[in-house]
């Protein structure tokens, strides 16, 4: 479970009304503490330069809030960011009284101090936040930004592995070591798909077993399947699964067609259904940043996501279809069907995971994209999954989007973006655009 340190500075000057003031800040510091178990808070509130600097000092975070409890001019923000390059949110506090009388707080005022300051100082965007410690969307939008930062920092801890290369045609997936370190943190980790083919060879069926009754537990109709791709299958989902655990792999994206039809007789599909139903995001194709944007969706949602393409648009019912040869995660079959299993459609042997998805009422479109410049982009849609069956041989989903979906189909293709997408069971688009900003990622919401 990763977590990250939150500094919280309520600060302001001690010629406001203070019963206010520290009602406020105590509202405000059992709400943070109930978001984070490290949460750096000062036992009163730092109303003036003096006491700021003392409590901040050699202190570090991952998350600076800064509160006006009351005004503050603008030399506090410039202290704070002497002694910080963490990502900074400036929490406004409403009025809590408007009677004609005393301005109790004037908070908003020392806003735009802070942001002056801030602007000045730094080339990055100041998160905002307005409101009162007690309002469901203040609280929204701190566990928004605390679920981005935490993603962010998994990110820069997190080993994708790419296994083989992507085929003739599709080098959107491909990457490099340095740049996805660069922009993301990663850590790109490559091998060849024959190394797992021949490792499954040398695996006994003794020693495939317990991986047996699993796939039989989690894939209806496996026993069906040509009893030698059964064997076969298993034995590279255990020569998969044996590689990430002993080298802590959070992605994967692997070469699929032609090797594993030709070569090893036996497709990968089936393989990666299981591994994305271990929450181990596996894409297909070799395509590196689908793997990573399903790694991102899947920790932002607690939910395996389905890589697919779009194949087809229904402009009366305003939906995409993604479709993918048969690798989704058995959990997210339809209940009524469950995790069926077949034959790939175009080399007729498996086995393939073959099932449309359940629905969804929220759900997020997502891809990581990237420019022919090698700069990086994310694109971000909201959308509903709807109660489809299987659509094609393989397994897909039928997205209703927000935009209409004509239009919005050319704009994608006029704007280059890559053919494989992300679905995601939950509606992740806030933490999404948080995580691009907190990268320095342009962000497109359709």
């Amino acid at each position: 479970m990763t977590s990250i340190k939150i500094m919280y500075l309520p600060i302001g000057v001690p010629t406001f009304h203070m019963p206010s003031a520290q009602a406020m800040f105590d509202q405000s510091k059992a709400i943070l503490h109930k978001m984070t178990d490290e949460l750096i808070a000062p036992d009163e509130m730092l109303l003036s330069i003096p006491l700021l600097e003392s409590f901040i000092k050699d202190k570090t975070a991952d998350l600076v809030i800064v509160q006006n409890v009351t005004f503050a001019n603008s030399a506090y923000m410039t202290t704070i960011l002497k002694h910080t390059e963490a990502p900074i949110l400036h929490w406004t506090l409403r009025e809590p009284v408007i009677d004609g009388g005393r301005l109790r707080l004037n908070s908003l005022t020392g806003a735009f101090s802070a942001g002056y300051a801030y602007k000045a100082m730094r080339d990055d965007q100041m998160f905002t936040l307005i409101g009162a410690p007690d309002e469901d969307l203040v609280q929204k939008t701190l566990q928004t930004l605390i679920s981005a930062i935490v993603m962010k920092k998994k990110l820069r801890g997190m080993n994708l592995l790419v296994i083989g290369h992507t085929p003739e045609g599709f080098g959107f997936g491909r990457a490099l070591d340095l740049d996805i370190a660069s922009a993301f943190g990663v850590n790109l980790k490559t091998i060849e798909a024959r190394e797992f083919m021949q490792e499954a060879h040398k695996l006994s069926e003794e020693a495939i077993l317990k991986e047996k009754e699993l796939a039989e537990s989690k894939m209806i109709g496996l026993k069906e399947i040509d009893s030698v791709n059964q064997r076969d299958f298993v034995k590279l989902f255990k020569a998969y699964q044996d590689y990430i655990d002993k080298n802590n792999i959070h992605a994967i994206a692997s070469r699929c067609w032609p090797d594993f039809f030709t070569e090893y007789k036996t497709p990968v599909c089936g393989v990666l259904g299981l591994l994305n139903d271990r929450k181990i995001a596996a894409a297909c194709e070799a395509d590196a940043y689908g793997a990573l944007s399903m790694y991102v969706g899947q920790e932002l949602s607690n939910t395996p996501t389905y890589l697919g393409d779009p194949v087809s648009i229904n402009e009366e019912e305003n939906t995409i279809t993604f479709w993918h040869c048969g690798t989704a995660a058995c959990s997210l079959a339809r209940l009524d069907t469950g995790a069926t299993t077949g034959v790939h459609p175009n080399r007729k042997i498996g086995p393939t995971m073959e099932f449309g998805l359940k629905a969804q009422k929220d759900a997020t479109l997502f891809r990581i994209g990237r420019r022919p410049d090698g700069t990086f982009r994310f694109f971000i849609a909201s959308g509903e999954i709807l109660d489809k069956p299987q659509q094609f041989l393989g397994t897909s989903v039928v997205v209703k989007v927000e935009q209409d979906v004509h239009p919005l189909i050319e704009d994608l293709i006029q704007d280059g973006w890559e053919p494989h997408f992300v679905v995601i069971y939950g509606d992740i688009k806030e933490e999404l655009s948080v995580l691009g900003q907190l990268l320095k990622i342009d962000t497109y919401i359709y």
